[in-house]
């Protein structure tokens, strides 16, 4: 599925979500909430370590940094030296335009997933399951 290459990059997009930040909130910081649309599967022990699995690849993570019905940031626990320098994150950030109301998800992905495009696609086809779910 990923083509990995040795540097990082992040991926930065906001998508426009017709749901309130506090109903929002749950799918980007709960395992149950991710799973019905981050991953395949995501679960969290009693240490606060986060599981998300991809087509039967497990990838662990804890959260490094949340505001309540603002932001949750994932940081990927290292799985070589390069990644103790440099760990990959996954961010999820809640914006809200004062003047429209509107709500914005923004999506920080950094990794060394290496197809910009592919990685595009994939968030598009998620928030596209997170609409349905959620009904934004």
């Amino acid at each position: 599925m990923s083509k990995k290459s040795s540097k990082k990059k992040l991926f930065s997009e906001d998508y426009e979500l017709h749901v309130s930040a506090k109903m929002l909130y749950p799918y980007i910081q709960s395992a149950v909430g991710l799973a019905d649309w981050v991953a395949d599967k995501v679960t969290v022990d009693h240490e606060k370590t986060y599981t998300f699995e991809w087509e039967n690849e497990k990838h662990k993570a804890t959260i490094s940094s949340q505001r309540i019905n603002h932001s949750v940031r994932f940081t990927y626990l290292p799985e070589s030296i390069n990644d103790k320098k440099d760990p990959s994150y996954l961010e999820f950030r809640i914006e809200v335009n004062e003047i429209t109301q509107s709500t914005y998800l923004k999506i920080l992905d950094y990794s060394d997933f290496d197809d910009m495009v592919e990685l595009s696609e994939l968030w598009s086809a998620n928030i596209e399951k997170l609409k349905s779910i959620i009904g934004g």
